[in-house]
């Protein structure tokens, strides 16, 4: 049985190079380009075309990062504050309405109207120590068990901002997409 669902896809970030390196006090790389994008290309086993992680060996399993908006949100609710850009968090696809725990070792598809891109999800996209410098102080604690999900992408396509169909052989309960989860691996 599959299941669908109707989500938004929020934010497409593309970065040619890691800007969160090094000792967080001394601040971000500044020459770094971050590109907020309307459309992404998908490649499958390597990534999104010209992203810092693209083609990467290392990074197969994880390629392309997910957040969900709602844990982004949920993260300020804990701190009493209200989160800037989810860009700051640095995952390439900021997603609304779609429950990203129950997706770990999970192959699932999207398509925002230019085909389906599927993807196999992976382990937990884990918050680092920067968050505490970009945010606020608390924020990686706030954040852990929702910072996202890392994928490997399975086939070319592509994805753009706007509406998303997610196809998945489990039931997702949108509910749920804040709330922060326990597990540190893949669900099989």
């Amino acid at each position: 049985m599959v299941f669908h669902y109707h989500a938004e896809i929020v934010q497409l970030l593309v970065s040619p190079a890691h800007a969160y390196f090094g000792r967080s006090k001394d601040g971000p790389a500044a020459d770094v380009s971050t590109e907020l994008v309307d459309r992404v290309e998908i490649v499958a086993n390597k990534g999104i075309r010209g992203d810092r992680f693209f083609g990467v060996k290392a990074h197969t399993e994880a390629a392309v990062t997910f957040l969900a908006a709602e844990a982004w949100e949920a993260a300020g609710d804990v701190l009493g504050t209200d989160m800037p850009d989810p860009s700051v968090a640095r995952r390439n696809v900021v997603i609304r309405g779609v429950e990203l725990d129950r997706l770990r070792g999970i192959e699932f598809e999207l398509d925002s109207g230019e085909g389906r891109v599927a993807f196999r999800g992976g382990r937990p996209a884990h918050p680092c120590s920067w968050m505490d410098s970009m945010v606020i102080d608390g924020a990686r604690k706030a954040l852990i068990g929702r910072g996202g999900l890392r994928t490997e992408p399975l086939n070319d396509g592509v994805l753009r901002v706007g509406p998303v169909t997610l196809h998945s052989p489990v039931e997702l309960d949108a509910a749920k997409a804040s709330a922060q989860v326990k597990r540190a691996q893949p669900l099989r």
